[in-house]
């Protein structure tokens, strides 16, 4: 073996010297090291474990299994070495069964161990952090290897013009509606009145534009904010579960949305998500009807109302359980299970979530707003109920369409909810994306508070949120720059658009399911809400805007590079000195290295892709440039633009 193939220091470093070389140790539940990520009850899994050549004595998966509540121990043998003679991979098999299970490694070199787990490399055994084993868990994979696009339908495309609200056309809460000129301000004429401010965007408009999302773009799931009958533009207040706005357009012009949407004439074949806000009505409901709207009695009219029992008064009428104690957004009483109102939202055949995943629709997920909230009671959920209720309404979804995805809205650590396989597929990825990205290249949090953080932070952050997650959770995490209740990317950044090219190429190579809230591809500015709810610009949707281009090319790299999408993740520098951070996307047949630039000047970065089992003398090319490179001395250098990146293939 020829020592120029190893990184200096490591050729001496590995032996048997009672002494663990952390800096060769590496696993994740990527397709080279766990040969089923998402195994059935009768599948065994076999792991494989990286270490330097030479260095280790033995090693051991330890995994806890749920079943008898106890820790089981698999021996690990040598198995065989990596292309450039580095590394040793080690094996162990767990034996297949249905129980869900948590592993970590113990590895030895004589007298010195070390332990392994999702959380990191550690000297004493660690307590938590353990890589998932969850049989009959599966993701859906064209949410694993999709790319979202997130649309607010009143700001994205007016496509039907006769069915724009006009102004005072109704009057809700106060408010009579106003319709403002496409491109003008969200903010309503009279006081205290956004909500009833209208631009006329709808699901024709949509339909209109499918070319530019799926086509220029590339993206092919769309998920759009809420699309039911409702008096306000956000529609977060449902008045009719059943009814599309008419604003909007109709149901039948929903079916023929969903239909060019799976169409592949246009396109690639997409999938549509829709918003279920279940947590809560609008008090416009009939269900509720505070204001006389509707011909039965609702639960504010009459204590004898049929759906009395599906809220929770204090003191009929006017004291009642709202969402946040907002007066306009009833909050539905799911009561025990079996409930009418369970029934009525998803466990029955005719309810809402089945209706919309069934023929004549056939919608691919539910994104679900406030999900942490549902409950009995007037209770504020994060509890049993609420538990038992996601539980109840995933079971609900996967027998209508095994291959729908369910998204939580959740903005801290999800895992309660997504750690045993039982609830959700994924969440939005506040916690483990929005904020760190937000943090480290803006220097603010997503509310646009000061907050600052090196990359060697970025990237601990990055590895706790992942580390939370089974794999296949982590690959459906809607990783997005923005959305409809943040403030602007582009804004948090300063208007600067180079940081929204940065963010663009860590979001289309990091682990998870990039989301475009629609705009941010062209660097959308807005403020809070209901600033953030801009009518898009039309003039800028074409590659001729530089970032809208990149967009385009960096959706299709991830869309030609698997590894992108559900291949291992490895970190490899982090430079707080430069602001630099690079990190390893690889597979069977690709390994990539992603170099960024969080500083305002060029640097040079050595990357060190010996890490990622690329030889001395094999060429990688920069998929952003063209350029290409050789790695020397298990480098790579490249000189890499301010606020940029390289993604660096072979």
């Amino acid at each position: 073996m020829a020592l120029g193939l190893l990184p200096l220091g490591a050729a001496l470093a590995s032996s048997n010297d009672n002494n663990v070389e952390w800096n060769g140790l590496f696993h994740d539940q990527g397709p080279l090291y766990d040969n089923h990520p998402e195994p059935t009850a009768s599948q065994a899994v076999t792991l494989t474990l990286r270490t330097f050549k030479g260095d280790i004595t033995s090693a051991n998966i330890k995994y806890y299994d749920s079943a008898d509540g106890q820790f089981h121990w698999v021996a690990m043998h040598w198995a065989s070495n990596d292309p450039t003679g580095v590394f040793d991979y080690w094996q162990g098999t767990v034996p297949a069964s249905s129980s869900e299970k948590y592993y970590r490694f113990q590895v030895n070199d004589g007298s010195s161990t070390a332990w392994l787990n999702a959380a990191g490399t550690t000297s004493s055994e660690p307590s938590s952090g353990d890589f998932f084993i969850i049989p009959g868990f599966k993701t859906p994979d064209w949410m694993k290897n999709g790319v979202m696009y997130q649309i607010f339908p009143d700001r994205f495309y007016d496509g039907d013009t006769s069915n724009d609200v006009t102004n005072g056309q109704y009057t809700y809460a106060g408010c009579a509606t106003e319709q403002h000129a496409w491109g003008t301000s969200v903010t309503s004429n009279v006081g205290g009145c956004n909500s009833a401010v209208f631009f006329g965007g709808d699901l024709q408009g949509v339909i209109d534009k499918l070319g530019y999302i799926k086509n220029t773009l590339g993206a092919d799931i769309i998920y759009l904010n809420p699309i039911f009958h409702s008096p306000t533009n956000h529609k977060y207040d449902t008045e009719d579960y059943f009814t599309v706005d008419p604003a909007f357009g109709s149901n039948a012009l929903l079916q023929t949305l969903i239909g060019d949407i799976h169409s592949t004439g246009n396109g690639p074949k997409g999938y549509l998500v829709l918003d279920g806000v279940f947590n809560h009505t609008g008090d416009t409901s009939q269900w509720f009807d505070k204001y006389h709207w509707w011909s039965s009695n609702g639960a504010y009219e009459s204590q004898s109302s049929t759906w009395y029992g599906w809220y929770t008064f204090q003191q009929w009428p006017n004291s009642y359980s709202g969402f946040f104690g907002i007066a306009s957004m009833p909050k539905l009483d799911y009561g025990a299970s079996g409930s009418a109102v369970r029934n009525e939202i998803y466990a029955g055949s005719g309810s809402v979530v089945q209706t919309y995943l069934k023929s004549p629709y056939g919608i691919d997920g539910w994104r679900l707003d406030a999900a942490q909230y549902l409950d009995a009671g007037g209770n504020d959920g994060s509890d049993a109920t609420n538990h038992q209720i996601m539980q109840e309404l995933r079971s609900a979804v996967k027998s209508v369409n095994a291959n729908a995805d369910i998204v939580g809205e959740y903005w801290g650590d999800a895992s309660s909810w997504l750690d045993d396989g039982k609830e959700w597929d994924g969440a939005m990825n506040y916690n483990g994306f929005v904020q760190p990205v937000s943090e480290w290249i803006c220097g603010v949090d997503e509310s646009g508070n000061s907050a600052s953080i090196p990359a060697s932070q970025f990237d601990s952050w990055l590895r706790g949120t992942r580390a939370d997650l089974p794999t296949d959770v982590q690959q459906v995490m809607t990783n997005f720059l923005g959305s409809h209740d943040t403030s602007r990317f582009a804004t948090r950044c300063g208007g600067d658009i180079w940081k929204t090219y940065l963010a663009l190429i860590f979001q289309m190579t990091y682990v998870g399911t990039p989301t475009i809230y629609y705009g941010d591809e062209y660097g959308m500015q807005g403020g809070a809400d209901p600033d953030n709810r801009r009518t898009f610009d039309w003039s800028q949707a074409t590659t001729t805007n530089a970032a809208v281009a990149l967009t385009q090319k960096l959706v299709g790299i991830r869309n030609s590079y698997a590894a992108l999408r559900t291949g291992s993740f490895m970190s490899l520098l982090t430079d707080d000195t430069h602001h630099l951070y690079a990190y390893g996307r690889f597979d069977a047949s690709h390994r990539i290295a992603v170099a960024l630039n969080d500083d305002s000047v060029t640097h040079t970065v050595t990357v060190p892709v010996w890490q990622l089992s690329m030889a001395n003398g094999s060429t990688v090319t920069d998929l952003l440039s063209g350029s290409h490179y050789t790695v020397s001395n298990g480098n790579v250098v490249v000189s890499v633009q301010g606020h940029y990146g390289a993604i660096l293939a072979q």
